[in-house]
């Protein structure tokens, strides 16, 4: 991709965007002369990276530029810089547009900017920290029309879609979606969400941050200092809740009082982070929680990971090297009838041979096995051998059949499942 340098760049566009400030209840267009310098490069930042597909997008000082980078498909590109002399001036409008003070240069602050694009309302969740050359500034996108993605559009196997759409229907229980950070964990959350009646359920979420906006019947609530997990989790218990929705487990507490809602009956979803489905369990456990209540409470643990899509302008199909199928365990027959894809680059896909993302899975139901071996023990191997015998299938396996199908390239599963990929 092509670095080009943003100060020099035509505003001409600008008009169709606008930054927006929220005061006293009271939503204003942010002033500044639009024909500024700096009132340009920040539009031009925001717009090159809306239209771009761009989730979050990165400020990195250094000792004679500020480099802007945008995170696509998971991955960082570099896509400009600016002198000294106008960064300062870009990250003051930043800072303002987040609602930070942008006389403190020495503390960590957080904020968050909201945008019109081409009609559409958005938002960004910003971070600002002091670094050696100066004060690094990250934003990830937020797009409400994202959050509406529907659940069968994840990329699913169809047994698991419709395992976990039974999951998330059941009265009462614990639901947990685990993986790294990046993985799309709060995307199946909301899809999940959506298949909720929130007509006739008290739905409630606690968030940090709230990433995107339900338009009626969900109540969500922001973590701060003083209205912590647990703390906000316990005054829900007293708003009748049926469904509660907890953006991550932290810390112990958190997993107390979810089991404690689940066993009590209500319907909890949340994330941890765990490696996969089967080690959950003992994260738990190593959590402070009995082997028994989490065998009473468990409804369905969800494991995934994202991986880019080959372009289906330049993919064309190809043999993966030696190491690739030893690692994947390809049989011959599966290389012979399989079509394994990989994208050579091209325009559409910024010469990347990716364009898109989608989830490779593993789940394990709650099934009465599943739980008397976690009642009896929680030993890896042993769950893992009753999980199979319910039909459990690994993250590895599902990239697999990605791979086979031509969806992605046993590049990108191995490098997203890489810590079962080892073994």
């Amino acid at each position: 991709m092509a670095i080009v340098d943003q100060s020099q760049t035509n505003w001409g566009a600008a008009k169709r965007f606008r930054l927006i400030l929220r005061e006293s209840g009271t939503a204003k267009e942010m002033g500044g002369d639009d024909m500024s310098i700096t009132v340009g490069i920040v539009d031009s930042i925001f717009m090159n990276a809306l239209e771009t597909g761009t989730s979050d997008i990165h400020l990195q000082p250094e000792r004679d530029q500020l480099r802007i980078r945008y995170r696509q498909d998971g991955v960082l590109h570099d896509t400009g810089q600016l002198p000294p002399d106008q960064a300062q001036n870009v990250l003051a409008r930043l800072k303002l547009a987040a609602g930070m003070r942008i006389d403190e240069n020495r503390e960590p602050q957080d904020g968050r900017i909201d945008m019109e694009f081409t009609g559409r309302r958005l938002s960004a969740r910003a971070s600002c920290i002091p670094c050696l050359n100066g004060e690094k500034f990250v934003m990830r996108l937020l797009d409400p029309q994202a959050m509406k993605v529907e659940l069968p559009k994840l990329g699913m196997p169809e047994a698991v879609l419709r395992t976990w759409q039974k999951a998330i229907q059941v009265p009462y229980g614990l639901i947990l979606v685990t993986g790294p950070t990046g993985s799309g964990k709060t995307s199946t959350l909301y899809a999940s969400l959506h298949q909720l009646d929130s007509k006739t359920r008290n739905i409630v979420t606690v968030e940090d941050p709230i990433e995107y906006e339900y338009e009626k019947n969900i109540a969500q609530v922001q973590v701060t200092e003083k209205m912590t997990f647990p703390k906000v989790m316990r005054t829900f218990l007293r708003q009748d809740p049926d469904v509660m929705m907890v953006g991550e487990i932290r810390d112990p507490e958190s997993l107390a009082i979810a089991v404690q809602a689940g066993l009590t009956g209500h319907l909890v979803l949340s994330t941890l982070h765990t490696n996969n489905a089967v080690e959950t369990i003992g994260r738990m456990v190593d959590m402070g929680a009995e082997p028994y209540l989490i065998a009473g409470v468990i409804v369905g643990i969800l494991a995934q990971r994202l991986v880019r899509l080959n372009c289906p302008k330049c993919r064309e199909q190809y043999n993966p090297d030696p190491e690739e199928i030893e690692v994947l365990k390809l049989t011959p027959q599966e290389l012979e009838s399989g079509k394994i894809s990989k994208g050579r680059g091209c325009s559409d896909c910024r010469g990347s041979g990716y364009r898109g993302r989608i989830g490779v899975f593993e789940l394990i139901a709650g099934t009465p096995d599943v739980r008397a071996a976690i009642a009896r023990n929680t030993e890896i191997g042993l769950l893992s051998e009753v999980a199979n015998r319910q039909g459990y299938r690994t993250m590895i396996e599902d990239g697999k059949a990605k791979i086979l199908a031509g969806w992605t390239t046993p590049e990108e599963v191995i490098r997203a499942v890489y810590t079962q990929a080892v073994d």
